[in-house]
């Protein structure tokens, strides 16, 4: 079967003009990625990246809280990082909002101690897809 050269060359703009399409909209969708993070009493967190709207993931964090979660963040292009005591997982906590997870982890010890945190420890953390 011989193809003509129009019809090739219209099946290599179609090939081409589809793969531009999917890899804008794999650009498009993680440079617009959202995350939040719920947190409550005894170490109680939800967390939820990598979603469309910040509202999105908010409502997703609070279904995955473990516990009372009444302290929600939520990131965008970041790292959240939530700090417990682990000689009182419910007494002192932190967290913490930073563009990159080590400055987000630092940060939410450092709240955790600030707060009368004796032995501060990482209990959660996760970055959408730019953090």
């Amino acid at each position: 079967m011989i193809v003509s050269t129009a019809i090739a060359r219209r099946r290599a703009l179609f090939a081409v003009a589809v793969t531009f399409v999917v890899g804008a909209t794999c650009v498009i969708t993680k440079s617009h990625a959202a995350g939040a993070f719920a947190m409550g009493k005894c170490g109680a967190y939800g967390d939820a990246y990598d979603y469309p709207a910040e509202s999105a993931a908010l409502a997703a964090a609070l279904k995955k809280c473990s516990g009372e979660c009444k302290t929600t963040v939520t990131m965008k292009r970041a790292c959240a990082a939530f700090s417990v005591d682990m000689t009182n997982p419910c007494g002192a906590h932190g967290y913490a909002v930073k563009p990159h997870i080590s400055s987000s982890l630092n940060e939410a010890t450092r709240e955790c101690y600030k707060y009368g945190g004796k032995e501060c420890v990482i209990r959660a953390w996760a970055c959408d897809a730019k953090g």
